[in-house]
């Protein structure tokens, strides 16, 4: 199966041409989708080992919320950076 593909929902009566990832956007949404699986796995490893290794269930609690603060402003770069790129591939009618 072609990865290249991005399927399509079409209003009522619209053909249904299959939508292609441009050559020069492949490279970068992979790249995207890859780092922001990174940060997530970083972020579940970290939050692991604070839930298994903290007894104070307070100090826990405010260090989670911190990690996860954190967690969010690592990815709202990369968040963006595919809302762009979806921008750039949505054609206009």
């Amino acid at each position: 199966m072609d990865d290249t593909r991005l399927s399509n929902i079409n209003s009522p009566g619209e053909q249904s041409l299959p939508k292609m990832y441009s050559p020069t956007d492949t490279p970068l949404l992979q790249s995207l989708l890859s780092t922001l699986a990174n940060i997530d796995f970083e972020y579940e490893q970290a939050r692991d080992k604070i839930s298994k290794n903290s007894p104070d269930l307070n100090l826990k609690i405010r260090i989670l919320e911190k990690l996860k603060a954190q967690h969010q402003e690592r990815r709202l770069p990369y968040i963006q950076q595919l809302a762009i790129l979806q921008e750039r591939m949505i054609p206009r009618r």
